[in-house]
């Protein structure tokens, strides 16, 4: 059991990999690193965070995430804000260039994985439907 447990691992840590690599090389030169546009995608689909917020929902510690949010903010990407509720609390909002950044890569990422999945049949996009929920699962436990 534990052999096939290994073969199945091993294929789907090659599988994530080659996607993740697939996903990079259909990015445009110049464009910003994983980091970056991962936090600009977060903050796009779920509005202003904290830091800590950020740090949490990417797993990373603060001083990583620190460095990305200034390389941002000196990009003008993002901007900070005082949370009108809590004056303690500094919130990271997305800029107009940010906005815009944000749906750009993520239109780009979807473009590209729709036109992949329309050339499977529907009984494979089931399987791979069951297969995504499984690896969020894994990815979130």
């Amino acid at each position: 059991m534990s052999e096939d447990l290994s073969e199945l691992s091993a294929e789907l840590r090659a599988a994530v990999a080659r996607i993740y690599r697939r996903f990079r090389s259909e990015r445009g030169d110049g464009e910003l690193g994983d980091a970056a546009l991962g936090v600009l995608i977060q903050l796009h689909k779920t509005g202003p965070h904290t830091l800590t917020e950020l740090c949490e929902a990417d797993r990373v510690t603060a001083g990583s995430m620190s460095q990305t949010i200034r390389r941002l903010e000196t990009g003008g990407f993002i901007a900070r804000r005082k949370d009108a509720t809590d004056g303690r609390r500094v919130l990271i909002e997305l800029t107009p260039a940010g906005e815009q950044t944000a749906q750009a890569a993520r239109a780009q990422s979807v473009s590209w994985l729709n036109a992949r999945l329309a050339e499977f049949t529907e009984e494979e996009r089931a399987v791979l439907k069951q297969a995504a929920a499984l690896m969020r699962r894994t990815a979130d436990t």
